[in-house]
């Protein structure tokens, strides 16, 4: 009886509601799960993803070089498979199934194959072509993205009308609400720059050049969701068994035309984490935990709502910390 209890409910007699989310592009780095070399199963879940690519990608991770790493196109498919990895090894070690998932962007089709969703080998070969079309679509150093600290939403979406305003057939938009006071512009590189430069006069603490090579969620992407849009409708989605809330409405979808709608959408559109967080709370979230290398999504969800306790799976010694605390 007090296993049962345990499991179902936190200190003070509070339910336990346990979201996981996962990250996505701008989270990779070489060597980014050298803490799980205990575990096969990471290695495992590599070298199927690896069959699907074509390539070792588990060589890529572990030695790089960083700049093959930052490509869009090698970016996108490792780090769904780093998340999947990381998350098939804490139901290997017998975590809880969670409540409530999402991820960030790219994060997104983790969470769906977590949730049973969507084929983990669908889902690689979606990511690889997705990454193929955004940057196709945007070649290499046209676009950039940069994450600025520290000014309001409000301010943000005025410096990108201005810096538009000022300049013909130019792209600057909100990328990402990370949370209060993080947002991430999009568009092509001049106009970014222009935006940092001019965030910076604005008052922002920081203004940082993301290692990102194709400009996300934002209009340069319509092009490429076209594209996406013909390999989507070839794919099979089931119903999510666990609960997915998607970044570009916040909302959950069953059917499979609607998971394909908004996941066409979610590229061009922004990333509403802060929205997708307090979902999770409107629906009685009392933990999140970051499935995936780094621990960037835990540091948002701290400046969204010092309420959650935060868990990240940075490795396996955090990972089994995080079972003996949740299960």
């Amino acid at each position: 009886m007090e296993d049962l209890l345990g499991d179902l409910y936190c200190f003070g007699g509070e339910k336990m509601i346990v979201a996981f989310t996962f990250p996505g592009q701008g989270s990779q780095s070489v060597g980014m799960l050298n803490g799980y070399s205990d575990l096969p199963i990471i290695k495992q879940t590599f070298d199927e993803g690896s069959e699907v690519l074509g390539y070792d990608c588990f060589e890529l991770v572990n030695h790089g070089p960083v700049e093959q790493l930052n490509l869009t196109i090698y970016t996108q498919p490792i780090m769904l498979i780093a998340g999947l990895a990381v998350y098939r090894a804490w139901k290997y070690l017998g975590g809880k199934t969670p409540d409530y998932l999402a991820g960030h962007s790219l994060g997104e089709y983790t969470a769906l194959v977590a949730a049973e969703a969507l084929a983990f080998r669908d889902a690689v070969k979606l990511v690889q072509y997705r990454a193929e079309v955004m940057q196709e679509c945007v070649p290499n150093g046209i676009g950039a993205m940069a994450a600025i600290i520290g000014l309001d939403d409000d301010v943000v979406k005025a410096i990108c009308s201005q810096i538009v305003g000022n300049t013909e057939k130019v792209i600057l938009e909100p990328a990402n609400f990370n949370s209060p006071g993080q947002i991430v512009i999009a568009g092509h590189k001049a106009a970014v720059l222009e935006g940092m430069e001019l965030a910076k006069s604005k008052g922002a603490k920081l203004v940082t050049l993301l290692p990102l090579s194709v400009p996300s969620h934002c209009s340069l992407m319509y092009p490429a969701a076209e594209k996406f849009q013909k390999l989507l409708k070839q794919t099979d989605f089931c119903s999510p068994q666990i609960p997915v809330v998607h970044n570009a409405d916040v909302q959950q979808h069953q059917q499979s035309s609607e998971i394909k709608k908004i996941l066409t959408q979610q590229i061009h559109s922004p990333v509403h984490w802060v929205g997708t967080i307090q979902s999770f709370v409107s629906q009685g979230a009392t933990h999140i935990v970051e499935c995936g290398p780094g621990k960037v999504l835990s540091g948002l969800t701290k400046r969204i709502d010092k309420t959650l306790v935060n868990f990240s799976l940075a490795d396996s010694t955090s990972l089994q910390h995080a079972i003996e605390k949740l299960n």
